[in-house]
């Protein structure tokens, strides 16, 4: 049976993040939602609290490398030094052409998706080296793979969190490809789909389908857990097949 231990999502509040907190919740662990939104934080841990769970819900900026120090304290107060940590916290960028993108906006996508991995890794590994134990999981996106020339901020950061990845041990990164979420039904709203829409998208995706927050999830849990010991430094695409 598998040790329960104490996780940490951040942006665990909804989409992706939300479903990995619920799954980890599933599999046992206490978790800590940290969340820019501190009432989609809250709702989460309330939700896995009413299903038997132990959770608590923290109003965290990742790119406040203080905020997310303290909020990492509160968690070793309320459930136990933290043994998971899955970095799911990011923002997109508006599509744009490279020679548009203002250089605060750059700086914005980095400090959020990649620089702010790097506050949390930083906060929980002592724990872990101190018990000897770890799982860190970063969410990347296929775009690192695959690239978009009108997100340049944003493959970049999330390439660069592919490379932070190949720098620890039992760490992994799942990079999610055509996934339901909210800031995909963003991009639907805005029409950055072009012709064809998410229908094209689909069309080209050998299972005939977008991706689930659950899918996602379901590939984060099993590198949390302890089968998955001598599974390091690799990418594990969850895409339904599509590598465009």
């Amino acid at each position: 049976m598998e040790q329960q231990r104490t996780a940490i999502v951040t942006g665990g509040g909804s989409g992706i993040g939300l479903a990995i907190s619920r799954r980890l919740a599933a599999d046992g662990h206490a978790v800590a939602v940290f969340d820019l939104d501190h009432a989609s934080a809250t709702a989460a841990a309330g939700d896995i609290a009413s299903s038997g769970g132990r959770a608590i819900g923290l109003h965290v900026d990742v790119a406040d490398r203080e905020r997310v120090f303290a909020a990492t304290d509160e968690v070793r107060r309320e459930l136990g030094p933290p043994a998971i940590l899955v970095n799911n916290a990011g923002m997109g960028a508006r599509m744009r052409s490279f020679l548009k993108i203002a250089p605060e906006e750059w700086e914005q996508v980095l400090k959020v998706n990649m620089t702010g991995a790097f506050h949390c890794c930083q906060a929980v590994l002592p724990d872990m080296i101190e018990a000897r134990w770890g799982r860190i999981v970063n969410i990347s996106s296929s775009s690192a793979h695959s690239g978009e020339p009108f997100l340049a901020s944003y493959v970049s950061s999330k390439s660069g969190l592919n490379g932070l990845t190949k720098s620890g041990v039992t760490v992994n990164a799942v990079p999610p490809g055509f996934i339901d979420t909210p800031m995909l039904q963003g991009s639907v709203a805005r029409g950055e789909f072009g012709e064809g829409g998410i229908e094209a998208v689909i069309a080209r995706t050998p299972v005939r389908r977008a991706g689930l927050p659950e899918d996602v999830a379901a590939m984060c849990a099993f590198l949390c857990r302890e089968e998955a010991g001598y599974i390091t430094g690799q990418i594990f695409g969850v895409n339904g097949g599509r590598n465009t």
